[in-house]
């Protein structure tokens, strides 16, 4: 029996004419594997198509160069890319079950990804959803919003780390601004933490012996950091200086976008999937889309799989600190309240909710991402400028951290297994769904 999104596609179908019908015979189990890799072609020149028609809707691709060209010369419309998304779906509907698993989950990837494109594509043309249902239908997961009330005995204690008169928010701001890395040692600093990402990924995996990236420091932007994957093993990782940057951000950012994050993230998909099995679907990377939980959370976990905490107030002390002219005998005030200010992270998604929902205003808002969130009014609102780009994206920082967290410690207690679990994880067409730990 077909799912009830494919019976409703062949009535959409229907209605935008008869010479978009077309009937969808069983793929025999033989032609299975070729059907796949046709479908898999189709799925990646459809997604940059779609990417004509969203400006960073493809975060990555190193692919056929001529595919690239071809949609940017011939795109079809927006009713053609629809109908394009359900035939793609009903094609993969008609597969029959392969025994290898592999196959399975290459075909329940490229499932997972379309329903996403079907629901960005109607976003694309002014349909919006809740907040909650727009989550689950681009990246397959449904976030529980906790209320905000619920933060406040954490306000309650991070008030004994900086006490004082005034609002919280502002002492907060005034002690960070003691951990300021200047500007015109930004470069060393950063460049010094991710050699040792690098170096602590590398005792664990096997990376590409070309591997690479290149760093530059940006400004205009709504995020904080960014990896553009070229592929080839090359990531151009960008930072933003809009705003003062922190010490704790050169690991945080080291790790994210780079090692064991994204840079390492893209490179072993290229690497085991796209060049050793042929695998085209993942030399593209659709930014709406359940890959994207998996991305985030994966480079958000990957930095505390990196640095224990112990290990990381330790490194940032005695290397960081000096190399950005910091007091290093101030190291652990700074690194406490961290930690006591991730207990935070989930008043962030609820706080996007309501604002996205049409629940409270921008101001109010930004008002809140500065309360809950312990930042200035300038980080509050370019957190609020986030939210509007990006909309429901935010889920995938703290959510998908702790899907990874979960799954991976649930493999094994000792480091060299989870380094194993996260080596697996960033290797295999896995979805958010299959970090459920049953």
């Amino acid at each position: 029996m077909k799912p009830l999104w494919a019976l409703a596609a062949v009535f959409a179908l229907q209605a935008c004419g008869p010479e978009t019908i077309e009937t969808v015979a069983p793929v025999p189990l033989a032609q299975q594997s070729s059907a796949l890799d046709v479908i898999a072609s189709d799925y990646v020149k459809l997604t940059l198509e779609l990417g004509e028609q969203e400006a960073g809707y493809v975060d990555a691709y190193y692919g056929p160069a001529e595919w690239a060209e071809a949609a940017k010369a011939k795109p079809r419309d927006m009713r053609q890319l629809g109908n394009a998304i359900v035939d793609l779906m009903l094609r993969i509907d008609v597969l029959a079950q392969d025994q290898d698993a592999a196959i399975e989950a290459r075909k329940k990837f490229l499932s997972a990804q379309l329903e996403a494109a079907h629901a960005r594509h109607a976003m694309m043309q002014d349909e919006r959803f809740p907040f909650v249902e727009e989550a689950q239908k681009l990246f397959g997961v449904t976030p529980e919003l906790l209320p905000l009330a619920v933060f406040d005995p954490v306000l309650e204690e991070i008030e004994k780390l900086a006490p004082g008169d005034g609002p919280l928010s502002e002492r907060v701001a005034a002690f960070e601004r003691n951990y300021i890395i200047p500007k015109d040692r930004l470069k060393p600093v950063f460049d010094t933490a991710i050699a040792e990402c690098k170096a602590r990924t590398q005792a664990h995996f096997d990376l590409p012996e070309s591997e690479n990236f290149k760093m530059e420091f940006v400004t205009g932007k709504s995020w904080s950091g960014y990896n553009y994957y070229q592929g080839n093993y090359q990531s151009l990782i960008q930072i933003n200086t809009d705003l003062p940057i922190f010490i704790g951000r050169a690991v945080d950012l080291g790790c994210h976008e780079g090692y064991p994050g994204h840079h390492v993230y893209n490179m072993l998909l290229e690497q085991n999937l796209t060049k050793d099995r042929g695998w085209q679907e993942f030399a593209i990377y659709p930014l709406y889309s359940p890959q994207s939980l998996i991305a985030e959370g994966s480079a958000n976990y990957g930095i505390e799989l990196a640095f224990s905490g112990q290990e990381r107030l330790d490194y940032e002390r005695d290397v960081l600190y000096p190399l950005a002219g910091l007091d290093p005998d101030t190291a652990a005030a700074y690194w406490a309240l961290q930690i006591a200010k991730k207990a935070l992270s989930g008043a962030r998604m609820t706080i996007a909710q309501q604002y996205l929902d049409g629940e409270i205003t921008r101001d109010q808002a930004i008002a809140l991402n500065q309360k809950y969130q312990l930042v200035s009014a300038e980080r509050a609102a370019q957190m609020t400028d986030f939210n509007e780009q990006y909309r429901s994206y935010v889920i995938n920082y703290g959510l998908g951290q702790d899907m990874v967290r979960e799954w991976i410690e649930a493999q094994g207690d000792a480091p060299i297994w989870r380094w194993k679990a996260m080596e697996r994880l960033l290797s295999e067409p896995m979805l958010p769904g299959d970090l459920l730990v049953r």
